[in-house]
């Protein structure tokens, strides 16, 4: 059920007209279903409600739109420039090229894709380049030497450094790489790609990559687009589709800016002096935060979190490569559906909004308008994005049933045109996507609340490394007690001021500056 821009053999047409179909059936559907509604259902509402959800509507869809025709600018006319003078300097100063890749608790059949890959790009490489496995099992080792050996044989253009670590996370695994890069004295102009081990480069990486190092000194690290290979159902298959074709859209429009909201750990590439710096090395390695209410504690995942922050500090451009696609292989941590994506993003938007104050706090003076702006629209969107739901529900109880019929063909017709637009960033798009969009929005949104309100939680999805500190051992104001109190009196609060604002509960005079 895919819409498709193109199509080869008689096969893919077929599978193209039946993906015209759904979206035409989906189409009908929803016109159909308008159609069905009566003309009092229209008038029912009242214009409190029309304005609380248009007003923000309005705010939502102008930032989106926003970053929509900043991304076609930026992929359509400034990159093609940036492309074109770093492929001529590459030419003229090859540097070299380390790729680090931490592997751990990953099957061999991935593991011997990912270093292949690895090992075919330090080959296609302009310069010398040297592949640091960190890896934890001797049996990962025995594979990567092996192959190794097989694909590189005798020469003396790629090297291989293995470090062996305990398996105690993935910011040591990235530490221990680190040093054994810096004992290596790489040059300023050197490059190092940090790769996850399910991540699978292209042969030309560090050829499209390295020379927008050379071309601006205050470029400190670059990420590229990604594609994914999803082990599990139809449904995670779209949901990840979905998310990588929106990371597309967002990274191109904050690459206009130079610097991304995050560096995937799945693949980023880092100037070797930064990577050498023990200042760096000591920030991915022991991240932590002080909390008003929750103390001091570290970082147990969010290394690429951490990186991004120390280069947003210390005033580097981080750009994005939209040509280049990096594939990532997924195993969803559960069968179902919404386990696995509530496991999932509690770790995705755990580590945003660990970071996102102290990111915040570096002022648009520091990291640009836009660049802060649109870190300060991570913390207001998982209020926002809720808005529309609760004053529709809201309106639902006590003005008119009607209203959550409303809503719900706004929901149907807004987010397919949501779901038309990420053509700009993909060849096909899927009819899943808009009740996708629609579970990511709510869904998401009430997530991310759950967690503000428990920064301290944290839990890889592929070890069973935890940190958290037992309740019993907490004072009442960081204990799970006062997190839940004050996450429900967050959410009480939220829905009671929107309820006034659509008058449908009366504004007690304690609350006002008048009699």
């Amino acid at each position: 059920m895919t819409f498709i821009k193109e199509s080869a053999g008689n096969s893919s047409s077929i599978r193209l007209s039946e993906s015209v179909g759904a979206h035409i059936l989906y189409v009908v559907a929803v016109a159909a279903f308008a159609a069905a509604l009566p003309t009092e259902a229209y008038a029912s509402v009242s214009a409190g409600v029309v304005g609380t959800i248009g007003f923000l509507a309005m705010w939502r869809y102008g930032w989106g739109l926003l970053h929509f025709i900043r991304a076609l600018i930026f992929r359509k006319s400034v990159f093609p420039r940036m492309r074109q003078a770093a492929s001529a300097v590459i030419k003229q100063d090859p540097p070299n090229a380390f790729l680090l890749v931490t592997t751990f608790r990953i099957d061999s059949a991935v593991t011997t894709r990912v270093y292949k890959a690895a090992f075919e790009a330090a080959l296609a490489a302009p310069g010398k380049a040297t592949i640091v496995a960190s890896v934890v099992e001797a049996g990962d080792q025995r594979l990567v030497k092996a192959l190794f050996h097989a694909i590189c044989g005798d020469q003396d253009k790629v090297d291989l450094v293995v470090v062996r670590i305990a398996g105690t996370g993935k910011r040591d695994a990235l530490a221990y790489g680190f040093r054994a890069i810096a004992r290596r004295t790489p040059a300023d102009n050197d490059v190092v790609a940090v790769i996850d081990g399910d991540s699978i480069v292209p042969p030309d990486l560090i050829q499209k990559c390295a020379g927008f190092f050379q071309l601006d000194p205050a470029v400190g690290a670059l990420t590229t687009d990604e594609l994914s290979e999803v082990r599990g159902s139809r449904i995670f298959q779209e949901w990840y589709a979905l998310r990588f074709a929106q990371r597309h859209t967002l990274m191109s429009s904050m690459g206009y800016s130079e610097r991304v909201l995050t560096l995937t750990g799945r693949m980023a590439m880092f100037r070797a002096s930064i990577i050498c710096n023990p200042e760096f090395i000591r920030q991915v390695e022991l991240d932590y935060i002080d909390h008003w209410r929750l103390g001091r504690f570290k970082f147990l995942t969010g290394d690429d979190k951490s990186s991004w922050f120390w280069l947003l500090r210390n005033g580097y451009k981080m750009l994005y490569v939209p040509d280049i696609v990096v594939l990532t292989v997924e195993d969803p941590p559960s069968e179902n559906f919404v386990s696995a994506a509530a496991m999932l993003m509690v770790r995705w938007f755990g580590n945003m909004l660990r970071t996102n104050s102290r990111a915040l706090a570096l002022g648009p003076r520091r990291i640009g308008l836009f660049t802060w702006w649109a870190i300060l629209d991570q913390r207001m969107s998982m209020w926002t994005s809720i808005v529309g739901f609760v004053v529709a529900l809201l309106a639902g109880i006590f003005v008119s049933g009607y209203a959550l019929l409303l809503y719900a063909l706004w929901i149907l017709t807004s987010r397919y045109v949501l779901t038309l637009s990420l053509l700009a960033s993909r060849p096909r798009v899927s009819v899943f996507y808009p009740f996708l969009l629609y579970f990511n929005q709510i869904f998401g949104s009430l997530v991310k609340v759950h967690v503000t309100f428990r920064l301290d939680r944290q839990k890889w999805t592929r070890q069973k490394t935890t940190s958290a500190t037992k309740a019993a051992k907490r004072p009442l104001i960081a204990s799970n007690f006062m997190s839940a109190y004050m996450h429900s009196l967050s959410l009480a609060a939220f829905v009671t001021v929107l309820a006034w604002g659509m008058n449908v509960l009366p504004t007690p005079r304690a609350f006002l500056f008048f009699p």
